[in-house]
């Protein structure tokens, strides 16, 4: 009988150890001729042995062997080879060694004697066993990727009160609220109050309330039955239930509906939730982090927030400062948010001397957002590190010129396009045609304004 030939992701190293010699040669060649690998040892002791030599996919071992036995040598092979994974095969099967072995997070338990067709099962089981585990490991190495660290960074003292009140609320239940504008790294807060927590281990859910359309949020939240509105075809769990045991961040609290405040208010008192079209309730075990940029005592005047539901959430409230009172944390985050896109330079090349000087000057009214979004469109743009000036947005020079203006004596428009002008004629070394492609007018629209406007023609 030929070996058949495997699809590369399925074949499988086995190691398989039994102390019978015709089940050795009977196993040993039935794996060969499916296309798998395979290590055959007459004992647990020869099997260690070879688990300290070799990593393998998968073990197939004998409960019963002379020296070491089956189960031993599953938990010894756990500490060797924890991504392992392991079967028993026994002739002597009993309701205890079943027990222990899904003590020991074995795989399949298979009773002699084995057919091949029902080892080839198995062995198809675990293959697509194993796989799945690779595509999750994969999706949570992306998904980090995607969230990012939870690390602060930046030495700004006004960050050392977030990061004492982050290490003192993380370990506890209590309900945290998150006060910011919009960019400055509220969520990045929520995620390292659930990090320090006793709940990390645990699932986050993250929900935007300002992103879910009114007529959705409940169903959202809480989840529905089938048949509770038009086109619920299914069950569905909500998110309060999917977090169950761990943490739920709402962020941009302040724009949930007041129909819903009520609702929530209820589950954060009880902990019960009920899905849509259901008569009974589910109690769930969460803890509750929320985020705003609204000013929410404002909004309980004008009757848009509820006052005791803003006292239930304000728990214990962090605030978060703009990046315009973190100065000094400015380009260690323009590093770091550089060093997700790139990989070469080293860190004291990263970005020219006029670079730092216009990252350093702008007042960044989108706060850490704004900056994300900055340097990843130099990354984008810049060949060769470091950045340099015009690896900036084109925009970026006008709303630094709009902030740098805005504390200052009232101005006319020619004489703020007038500064625009002249500041992009120095970036460019007098050059009008890059200077007129980082103002986004045309370079006749430039001289134009150029032989309107003194001050800008003499600094040509």
């Amino acid at each position: 009988m030929s070996r058949k030939k495997l699809p590369k992701n399925q074949v499988l190293h086995v190691l398989f150890a039994d102390d019978e010699p015709d089940l050795q040669e009977l196993v040993g060649e039935s794996l060969r001729r499916m296309g798998h690998s395979v290590v055959v040892c007459p004992d647990g002791l020869t099997a260690i042995a070879a688990l300290e030599k070799e990593s393998f996919d998968c073990m197939i071992v004998d409960l019963n062997m002379p020296g070491l036995g089956g189960m031993e040598v599953i938990k010894q092979a756990a500490q060797l080879r924890p991504e392992m994974d392991a079967v028993v095969m026994t002739g002597k099967a009993t309701k205890d060694t079943a027990i222990e072995a899904v003590r020991q997070n074995v795989f399949d338990y298979l009773t002699k004697p084995c057919r091949t067709a029902e080892l080839a099962e198995m062995l198809g089981r675990l293959s697509e066993h194993r796989s799945v585990k690779r595509q999750m490991a994969a999706l949570r190495h992306r998904l980090r990727q995607a969230e990012g660290d939870s690390k602060l960074v930046g030495t700004a003292p006004v960050m050392d009160s977030v990061r004492k009140l982050i290490s003192k609320v993380g370990p506890t239940d209590s309900t945290v609220l998150i006060r910011g504008e919009t960019g400055c790294g509220k969520e990045l807060v929520a995620r390292a109050v659930y990090d320090s927590s006793l709940r990390a281990a645990q699932p986050m859910v993250s929900i935007n309330c300002g992103a879910l359309p009114e007529n959705l949020i409940e169903s959202e939240l809480f989840g529905h039955c089938k048949g509770a509105f038009t086109g619920a075809d299914s069950a569905r769990m909500g998110l309060f239930e999917v977090a169950d045991g761990g943490t739920i961040f709402l962020d941009e609290i302040g724009e949930l509906p007041l129909s819903m405040q009520a609702k929530l208010l209820r589950v954060l008192e009880t902990g019960d939730i009920r899905r849509l079209g259901d008569n009974q309730t589910v109690h769930v075990d969460v803890r509750v982090i929320c985020a705003t940029h609204r000013d929410l005592e404002k909004m309980v005047g004008e009757d848009l927030f509820r006052e005791d539901l803003m006292f239930r959430i304000n728990t214990f409230e962090i605030d978060v400062p703009p990046l315009r009172q973190r100065e000094s944390d400015i380009m260690p985050l323009a590093v770091h948010l550089l060093r997700r896109h790139r990989n070469d330079g080293s860190d004291d090349q990263l970005f020219s001397d006029a670079a730092v000087a216009e990252l350093l000057a702008h007042k960044w009214p989108g706060n850490v957002r704004e900056l994300a979004n900055v340097i990843e469109h130099a990354a984008i743009l810049c060949d060769h590190l470091p950045i340099e000036p015009e690896h900036l947005p084109r925009h970026f020079s006008r709303r630094q010129v709009r902030a740098g203006l805005i504390d200052n004596q009232p101005m006319t428009l020619r004489e703020l396009e007038s500064i625009a002008i002249e500041r992009a004629l120095e970036r460019h070394h007098g050059d009008k045609k890059a200077a007129a492609e980082e103002l986004g007018i045309a370079l006749k629209t430039l001289y134009n304004r150029l032989n309107s406007n003194t001050p800008a023609s003499e600094a040509a």
